[in-house]
This record gives structure tokens, sequence and C-alpha cells, in this order.
């Protein structure tokens, strides 16, 4: 079990697979300074790689499996039960193949954060890399936002541009992009637990600052 600490913000995580983004926030919580704790790591899938990752940092896990209920309501009030029994301040969803009923997306309105394999609102769902390359584009790249009803919809809060070169395969493009997606969104993290990032009535605020539509871009 990790110690709490006095001004820490608990997390809860919601995965579906190999829990790589979940590595990179565990990671970034040992730098000695992080106000962030990994309260508990929640899958619907009891195989999901991402569940060792965390029981291996000494991390709380639980597993619901959706094909126990019937409807994602009921799942997600199952689930809104369970995630609540810890009482996180912030719910990240890494890799967590789920889409979430409006009831639950509300509940946890203004601390749901997700990740995403695409320079939203571009590529939407899934196959991103796939699109971007069929597309021709010239830049891609990976974005988390707050998670509202619309699928992967809600206000931008940082995105990473990388640039598409000639030889990728969706399988590279891959790659470059999961080096992105981990380095951003424990970035993403640690700003909502210092109090920095919030949503507003008029979408994503960063130190007071109403964010750009694109959310505060990076190119590494």
């Amino acid at each position: 079990m990790q110690e709490r600490m006095s001004n820490t913000c608990d997390v809860v995580v919601l995965l579906s697979g190999s829990g790589s983004n979940l590595q990179a926030l565990i990671d970034s919580t040992r730098t000695g300074d992080s106000p962030v704790r990994i309260a508990a790591v929640i899958s619907n899938r009891a195989d999901a790689y991402g569940l060792q990752r965390a029981r291996d940092a000494g991390i709380d896990t639980r597993t619901l499996d959706h094909k126990a209920f019937e409807g994602r309501e009921a799942f997600d009030a199952a689930l809104i039960e369970l995630i609540d029994a810890f009482n996180p301040k912030l719910v990240v969803l890494a890799g967590f193949m789920r889409i979430l009923s409006a009831g639950f997306v509300r509940h946890y309105q203004g601390r749901l954060l997700n990740i995403h394999p695409s320079l939203l609102p571009k590529y939407k769902g899934l196959h991103t890399h796939q699109r971007a390359l069929e597309a021709g584009d010239t830049e891609h790249g990976c974005s988390v936002h707050f998670v509202t009803e619309e699928l992967d919809g809600g206000p931008l809060v940082v995105q990473s541009v990388i640039p598409v070169e000639l030889q990728d395969s969706p399988q590279s493009l891959a790659q470059r992009v999961h080096v992105q997606e981990h380095l951003i969104y424990p970035m993403a993290v640690r700003w909502f637990a210092e109090d920095r990032l919030l949503l507003g009535e008029q979408g994503a605020l960063l130190d007071g600052q109403l964010l750009a539509a694109s959310g505060h871009l990076i190119r590494p």
C-alpha cells in the first residue's frame, strides 16, 4: 500500500488492458514530491496486465466483470459504488474499453480524465493511427481531455504533436505516440492534483486561464 501524504490527491485508475499509461503514472508518483496517490486500479477484465502492474506497486486492485451485469447502466452503477469506496478526487481512464453511460459521466463531472491516441477532434474512436496515415496527415499525436457525454469529445487539456514520417506504419506511429502519452498523462494528472487544472463552464482552465480549443500544445 502507498502511504497517504498530506494534501494528497487520491486517484482511481480504470483500465482494460496492459496498463502502460498506468505504469507511467506509477513511475511519476515515485519522484518524492508528487501530490498524486493512486488509491486503486479497477478493471473490467480479470486478465488485464495492468492489474499486475498495480499489485507490483502495492496498489489496491479490483475487478468488475461487465458481462455479469444486464446492460451498461447496471454495470456503471456498480462501478460508481466501487470507485466511491476509495473516495478519489480524480478518476483516470487508462485504456478502459467501455463506453460510459451519461449517468456515470455526470457523477464524475470535472474529475474524470481520458487519454486518446489522436489529435482530437480528429479520429474519435478506434484505429486512429491507420486513419491518420490513410488521410495523409503530416502530424499526429495524442490528447488528454476531460470526459463528457460526447465520446472522445470533452474539453482538451493537453496535446502532444509529432510528425508523421514517410516510412511510418500504424505500428511505428503507435509506438511513438505511446511515448508521448506516457509524458503528457502524468503531467495533466499532476496539474489536477496541484489544483492548477479544472473544468469550467467554458472549458478547461489551467492556472485560471481558459485553454485554447486544442488544449496546451506540446511539440517534442
